[in-house]
C-alpha cells in the first residue's frame, strides 16, 4: 500500500512539472528588464496552445516594447492613435508591411518562423519594438526587477536561453543546461553582455491628423 502511495505521489509530481526561477543581470550586477527567458526541451517537444498576440500603437509608441510568442502565433497591430502608422519589419524571421492605416488591420500577421523580429514605423523613426518568436511554450519576459519564474515546466532536460534587444552576440552563447524535476524549483542566474541602448529620440510634442 505504501509503495502504491509513493508511486502515485511521484506520478502526480511529474505531471505537475517543476519551475525555473531565473534572474537576469548585466555586467555590473544590475537587473535587466525586457529579457526573454525561454526553455527548450532537448527532446524537441514544443506543444502548448497558441494565443493571438496584440501589439498596440498608442501615443506614438509600440506597446509592449518586447513581445514573446510561440511559432505559429498571429499578432494583431491595432492603431489607437488619431493618426496613421505604417508598421513593417525587414527581419529574416518575418518580413511584412502594413501600409498606412488607422484602426485595426483586417488580418493579423502570422509569425511562422523562429527568430527575433524588429518592428518599425515608416513615419515615426523612434517607434521600435521587438518580437521573439520561439519554438517552445515555456517563456516569460523580465520586468524591472530582472526576474521571472517559468512555471509548470514538465520534468526533463532543457536548454535555457535569454535574449534581449541589446544583447551582444547570440543567446546560444550563454545557454545553460538544466534538469527539471516534477514539483521542484531550479534557480538560475544569467549575466548578459549588453550594448548601449541607443534609441531614436521621439519628436517633441503631439500633433493631430496627418502623419506626424
Amino acid at each position: 500500500m505504501r509503495l502504491l502511495v509513493f508511486f502515485t505521489l511521484f506520478f502526480c509530481q511529474s505531471l505537475r512539472g517543476g519551475s525555473l526561477d531565473v534572474s537576469v543581470k548585466d555586467g555590473k550586477g544590475a537587473p535587466v528588464p525586457d529579457a526573454v527567458v525561454y526553455a527548450k526541451n532537448s527532446a524537441g517537444k514544443s506543444g502548448g496552445a497558441r494565443k493571438q498576440g496584440i501589439i498596440d500603437q498608442e501615443n506614438k509608441q509600440f506597446i509592449p516594447y518586447v513581445t514573446a510568442v510561440q511559432v505559429g502565433t498571429t499578432i494583431q497591430f491595432p492603431n489607437k492613435d488619431n493618426i496613421r502608422h505604417h508598421v513593417y519589419s525587414l527581419s529574416a524571421a518575418k518580413r511584412f508591411e502594413l501600409p498606412l492605416y488607422a484602426g485595426v488591420p483586417a488580418q493579423p500577421v502570422l509569425f511562422d518562423k523562429e527568430g527575433f523580429v524588429t518592428l518599425g514605423c515608416n513615419i515615426h523613426d523612434w517607434m521600435v519594438a521587438y518580437v521573439a518568436v520561439l519554438a517552445t511554450p515555456y517563456f516569460r519576459i523580465t520586468g524591472e526587477d530582472g526576474h521571472v519564474v517559468l512555471q509548470n515546466v514538465p520534468a526533463g532536460s532543457y536548454t535555457v536561453q535569454v535574449w534581449q534587444p541589446s544583447l551582444k552576440g547570440s543567446p546560444e552563447n550563454g545557454a545553460q543546461q538544466v534538469e527539471v524535476a516534477g514539483g521542484g524549483s531550479k534557480p538560475l542566474v544569467f549575466t548578459l553582455d549588453l550594448k548601449p541602448d541607443f534609441r531614436a529620440q521621439r519628436a517633441p510634442g503631439l500633433t493631430t491628423g496627418g502623419y506626424r
